[in-house]
């Protein structure tokens, strides 16, 4: 029986039988450009602010056209979504519920101290803490904590706040910190005196948020960005001094390289990585020497990658040269460090991709993966022996923390499946005893053994095997019957970890199906694995999703048509790809910080993110095969005269890397192009960027929106619009 109107259904959405409102139609002013000899004509260029990097600065620089129109999107997107306003509260108040509002991490050592980070309850930013390490406190009180920051005080009135690094000095008298106060990822550093808990006069704007002390606490290095939003050259900033002052490291004068900076587990060195999706080049500063200048490890040459730790008298030095597809680690002399001289330490192994390393003293540590999971291998770097961490589970995550120190015997690692809250251990190294320090708790309550945490394989167009990591109830009919959440990225090398996420749980907890797709265009399986998903070969990251869907259908755990797509940034071009190839597939598709208009993205040099994104999908400007394959997927290019299912676009106005226009062009296109189905709808934060809302808690309400949209999709549906779709 139907609901009587106005009365909520199971979804918790209300039905009624209003028509829907109009949706906004975006004004039609063509621009036409010749690229290659083809004729590009778009539509909505205009939706691009000819003053865009003002607004990343200063959102109320958007020109009033512009913010009409996306005004009038979120105002129809908000009608939409009325119905479920009820089913959003309630999405919010049980995520909520499942964050300890007072949580904190678990202090990491260093010297005298532990540090940490806690939350107040009801909180929104962290609290930066430490206290004595051995419980003392210089008659002050036993332990007494000391609060460095109060990040929730710091965002007080303002629309924005992300705290972004936090680095206390060597001699631990200073916390260098930094944060975003745009959502546009330009990061302000400041410097506090934990003796009187006051800001230093130092302050240095446009930064990536990164910072790396010198050895004497009495100055610190830093990544600045340059005029095109590109982190391109490292300085050295001089405590008590004008940032005009600033000592210059590094000037990047390629536009297609980035820059960051860290340094080895050691201390010894500042890393200076410079780097695009497929080449990087290391140069290296010794802290300890007085007087050093900057040492180049190995040139950039095209294709070879590398990373660098230091223990002793040698670099060992994670690479793919020399054909190491999956890496290996190599060592080189501290004063020879040239390619020549590398000596394989663990050779390269085919199907076996180390991902990570670090050295702690004696011991080298890697993270590596091998048919989709993840395990830590420890070698004693004086007998050459190892041993591992793994777990006897068919999906979960691993990841590892070195912490501050490097003369330990311990370890911290982290662990978690898809139904197993995260754990954090401690790791002795010499016996290779755990203790377990600390089980994320979910206040409202959770049972691992009610859900069931499965991995299949999909069988793609080419017979590759796709691994699907799923989640569902364990008391779940699978009879077809039950919705999906289906998630994918398939770019960059990511990989989409199986580890413990809360929000998925209302979903599932729902009746949902909650499946990840380990497609191609990450490294799930092997650096090849990466390398079959980019540039001539993009196309397999949409046709192994759309294989993971009818796989899912396939063995029962839901149906065509019956399957949620959701996807962000480079996943959320994934989402427009697949809707274009297969749109009948998906009862709902939501696409968050969608790069979906990337052949003029990518065709636009003067964007400061376009140079360094040619490695990862090809140069359309110069190369006409790379045009030709980007416009054959290109989301934005690709709409059609075809039925559509429901989407739903989510974008940041002061997000530097998918910018607010690329959603809303896509939007507009849609409406005037398909034929029928929807609704299409768009929904602009504001006041944020790439990353959303900022506080974990505003964070929800974005979350709580598109898991309503994705109820909403597969149970009432929409009635149908009074004109358009």
């Amino acid at each position: 029986m139907r609901p009587a109107p106005g009365r909520r259904d199971q979804s918790g959405t209300s039905r009624r039988s209003s028509r829907l409102p109009a949706p906004p139609r975006a004004a039609v002013r063509t621009k036409e450009s010749v690229v290659h000899g083809v004729i590009l004509r778009d539509d909505y260029d205009w939706l691009r602010a000819p003053n865009w990097k003002e607004v990343l600065r200063e959102p109320d620089a958007l020109p009033t056209d512009i913010r009409a129109y996306l005004d009038a999107e979120n105002a129809y997107c908000k009608a939409l979504m009325a119905s479920t306003r009820g089913l959003q509260r309630d999405l919010v108040k049980e995520m909520r519920g499942r964050i300890k509002e007072d949580d904190s991490s678990v202090p990491q050592p260093d010297g005298a101290w532990l540090y940490y980070s806690r939350y107040r309850k009801g909180a929104e930013h962290p609290l930066i803490c430490r206290r004595p390490r051995d419980g003392q406190d210089s008659g002050k009180g036993k332990g007494r904590e000391r609060i460095m920051l109060d990040a929730d005080a710091l965002a007080e009135g303002k629309d924005f706040f992300d705290l972004g690094d936090t680095a206390h000095s060597p001699n631990h008298r200073l916390l260098a910190w930094s944060a975003d106060e745009a959502g546009s990822e330009l990061h302000k550093i400041r410097v506090r005196d934990l003796e009187t808990g006051e800001d230093l006069a130092d302050e240095v704007n446009d930064t990536t948020g990164e910072i790396v002390w010198a050895s004497d606490s009495r100055s610190f290095f830093y990544v600045a960005l340059d005029a095109d939003h590109r982190p391109s050259r490292v300085l050295r900033h001089r405590l008590g001094t004008t940032t005009e002052t600033d000592e210059l490291l590094h000037d990047e004068a390629d536009a297609g390289m980035f820059v960051d900076i860290d340094k080895t587990q050691s201390g010894r060195f500042l890393l200076i990585s410079i780097s695009d999706h497929e080449t990087s080049e290391i140069r290296l500063l010794d802290l300890n020497a007085a007087g050093a200048t900057l040492q180049l490890l190995a040139a950039r040459q095209p294709g070879r990658q590398y990373s660098v730790e230091h223990h002793a008298g040698d670099f060992l030095i994670l690479t793919n040269a020399e054909g190491a597809e999956d890496f290996k680690i190599v060592t080189a002399p501290l004063d020879d460090p040239a390619p020549e001289r590398w000596r394989d330490l663990v050779p390269h192994k085919q199907g076996r991709l180390i991902l990570d390393h670090v050295c702690l003293k004696g011991r080298l540590i890697r993270l590596e993966r091998e048919e989709g999971l993840p395990r830590i291998v420890i070698r004693d770097l004086a007998s050459g022996t190892e041993s591992s961490i793994a777990f006897d589970e068919e999906a979960y995550g691993l990841g590892m923390d070195a912490g501050y120190e490097f003369d330990t015997n311990t370890l911290r690692f982290l662990y978690a499946s898809m139904a197993r809250p995260t754990e954090t251990y401690d790791y002795d190294l010499a016996t290779g005893a755990r203790t377990l320090l600390k089980r994320q708790e979910v206040p409202s309550g959770h049972d691992p053994a009610a859900y069931k945490v499965r991995r299949i394989f999909a069988t793609a167009k080419d017979g590759e095997r796709v691994p699907i990591s799923i989640l569902h109830r364990a008391d779940l009919k699978l009879d077809g019957s039950a919705p999906c959440l289906l998630y994918g990225y398939g770019s960059y090398g990511s990989a989409m970890s199986a580890a413990f996420r809360t929000r998925p749980l209302s979903l599932v907890d729902r009746g949902f199906v909650y499946a990840i797709a380990h497609i191609r265009g990450g490294t799930d399986k092997g650096w090849r694995w990466y390398l079959d998903g980019k540039r001539e070969k993009k196309r397999n990251s949409f046709t192994d999703f759309i294989a993971a869907a009818e796989a899912l259908a396939d063995a029962g755990f839901t149906s065509r048509g019956r399957i949620v797509a959701e996807g962000g940034s480079a996943g959320g071009m994934l989402m427009g790809a697949v809707a274009n190839m297969a749109p009948e597939l998906f009862a709902g598709i939501v696409a968050e910080v969608p790069f979906v208009d990337v052949l003029n993205t990518i065709l636009d040099d003067t964007l400061p993110l376009t140079p360094p994104e040619w490695p990862e999908w090809g140069d359309p400007i110069r190369d006409v095969k790379a045009f030709e394959t980007i416009r054959s997927y290109s989301p934005y290019d690709n709409v059609t005269a075809q039925d559509y299912p429901p989407i739903l676009a989510m974008g940041g106005l002061t997000d530097p890397r998918v910018t607010y226009w690329e959603p809303a062009k896509w939007v507009a296109r849609l409406r005037a192009t398909m034929t029928g189905g929807g609704p299409i709808l768009l929904h602009t934060n504001m006041e944020a960027g790439h990353g959303g809302a900022a506080g974990r808690f505003d964070s929800l309400k974005e979350t709580a929106l598109a898991y309503a949209f994705a109820v909403k999709a597969v149970s009432e549906g929409w009635p149908a619009a009074k004109t358009g779709i």
